[in-house]
């Protein structure tokens, strides 16, 4: 094993668009957050997958719900949702 490997801890939110495993009606999945704070007020960055081109990328909570990819459906670019060591 890589001896700088650190597992992840991949967290559900409190709300049914953040749970790990939903899907928004973009196709943008939600996959959980490991407690890096967003950008918007009071929410966590949360990984995101477009289940449409592959794109991986960070989004606020507040905004899963209805997030499109910015690789392939023109949205907002992601934010940092993992932790720099």
């Amino acid at each position: 094993m890589d001896e700088n490997y650190i597992p992840i801890d991949w967290q559900d939110g409190s709300g049914e668009s953040v749970e790990i495993g939903y899907f928004n009606p973009n196709g943008q999945q939600c996959c959980g957050h490991c407690g890096v704070l967003g950008t918007d007020h009071g929410q966590y960055a949360y990984k995101t997958e477009c289940t449409i081109c592959g794109y991986v990328y960070g989004t606020n909570g507040s905004d899963m719900h209805e997030r499109r990819c910015p690789e392939c459906q023109g949205g907002a670019p992601g934010i940092q949702y993992w932790k720099n060591i």
